[in-house]
């Protein structure tokens, strides 16, 4: 069991091993849900580290400055983190984003030494201009502001670490299955070459694979609608336990894309040609607070934002915490509070510098830490774990919750998110979070633009 820590408290990391499988048949007895969460909600944003957005929150395990391999742009081997807007337009020429492929990790993780955040170059897959000490950067204080509140109320993790190497498609990915592995030799990599990222891809569509050697093949891997491994969704339907995955709708409409790539189940077979298709993906994804207000919100959801309102570098919007205070808002003004953990995660970091150097289990995990915060009821109030967790411990989590058993992928072994909760205190009050201001998009690429920049591989 980890142990949870107030802000003056020193940090402790709990190692853990690693291992990915397909099955999804229970062992054992069930754990018996603890009865006091009835419903857990997964809201799922975009491409930050930890540092990135929570550099200099008391108490936590963070910097301002980082080490930087010597070069022109790096001459004394120390980068100070620099502010940036939260749209960041116009920072990288075009708004452009910054590698945050699996030999973009592989560039700055550098062998271990963490250092190699300014040799990394502009566009998701590292085929731009060099991003110099861009990398090195925290977003204005300004904007997070909600983000932070959420964070001094109630549990922030500080050991959070995305369980994969590579970036957004296998993130959404991870947080439904708990692994990409394909087979005994190889898993899934970086993104397919076409959108939208699932069954739904045009034919001819490949995907990219890493191998157990640690080589990359960007054109090995198959079509992206995948029978290989499940998702918790087995493990709930098996159980009867209500589900729905919130996202925007696959309509094609300018400068919005959310919904053709960050659609984890749309990449699942069983899924997107089986009746939770129509029963349990939700579009669009504001149908989250209208089931809040009706009372029909499923004992599980997950709620994928729209471009806008992702934290993704360069959409050239900032609308995401508004869009996160609105929905949990929502949740705390509803019947639903008094039994709920709202898990808030962001799904890769984004390129942008971290200072926790990731323990290496396996070919393709950990990968940099991302924040994460629990917002419940029952949340430690005013607490920082340091608990190492990935996305399996999110699995676990609700496995544990629903007694559905183990998907038996990353989510055996990772932490429990136990520390993050007390459920011998007396519920929390929530407090509703003033809804921060917006500006109005500003030059934001278009989709095409960040498809291919966010982890495509060149024509």
């Amino acid at each position: 069991m980890g142990k949870s820590r107030a802000f003056i408290a020193l940090a402790a990391a709990v190692a853990i091993a690693g291992c990915n499988s397909t099955s999804t048949t229970p062992i054992g007895p069930t754990p018996a849900p603890t009865h006091k969460i009835q419903h857990v909600i997964i809201l799922l944003q975009e491409n930050r580290s930890f540092d990135n957005l929570f550099a200099g929150f008391p108490g936590a395990d963070t910097v301002l400055e980082g080490p930087c391999e010597k070069s022109k742009w790096c001459t004394t081997g120390t980068a100070k983190l620099k502010q940036i807007t939260l749209e960041s337009t116009g920072q990288l020429g075009q708004g452009k984003d910054i590698d945050h492929s699996h030999h973009g990790f592989e560039i700055e993780y550098n062998h271990g030494k963490m250092d190699g955040f300014s040799k990394i170059r502009e566009g998701a897959a590292g085929f731009g201009k060099p991003a110099k000490l861009y990398p090195y950067a925290y977003v204005e204080r300004s904007e997070t502001k909600a983000y932070w509140d959420f964070a001094k109320q109630y549990a922030l993790a500080d050991k959070m670490f995305f369980t994969d190497t590579a970036s957004s498609f296998i993130a959404h990915q991870m947080i439904i299955s708990g692994t990409v592995r394909l087979n005994d030799h190889e898993s899934l990599t970086d993104q397919p070459n076409q959108d939208p990222w699932g069954c739904d891809a045009p034919p001819g569509t490949i995907t990219a694979v890493i191998y157990t050697n640690g080589k990359v093949n960007e054109f090995g891997g198959p079509f992206p609608c995948f029978h290989q491994y499940g998702t918790i969704a087995d493990l709930l339907d098996a159980k009867g336990v209500s589900w729905k995955f919130y996202v925007s709708s696959m309509t094609k409409q300018p400068q919005e894309f959310s919904g053709f790539v960050w659609n984890g189940f749309d990449a699942i077979k069983k899924i997107r040609y089986g009746p939770d298709w129509k029963n349990n993906i939700s579009s669009p994804n504001t149908n989250v607070i209208s089931d809040l207000k009706n009372g029909s919100l499923p004992s599980v959801s997950w709620v994928i934002p729209t471009l806008a309102a992702s934290d993704h570098p360069a959409s050239g919007c900032n609308h995401g915490p508004r869009w996160i205070s609105s929905v949990l808002n929502a949740v705390g003004n509803s019947q639903y509070w008094k039994d709920t953990a709202v898990i808030l995660a962001w799904d890769d970091w984004g390129g942008f510098y971290d200072n926790a150097k990731p323990p290496q289990i396996n070919y393709t995990s950990l990968g940099f830490r991302v924040p994460m915060i629990v917002i419940s009821p029952y949340a430690k109030p005013r607490s920082i774990s340091s608990t190492q967790y990935d996305f399996g411990s999110i699995l676990k989590f609700v496995e544990e919750q629903f007694g559905l058993g183990s998907l038996h992928t990353t989510d055996e072994p990772a932490n429990s998110m136990d520390d993050m909760f007390d459920f011998t205190q007396s519920p929390l009050t929530y407090t509703n979070e003033p809804l921060p201001s917006e500006k109005p998009c500003g030059n934001a690429p278009s989709r095409r633009q960040i498809i291919e920049h966010d982890g495509g591989v060149p024509e």
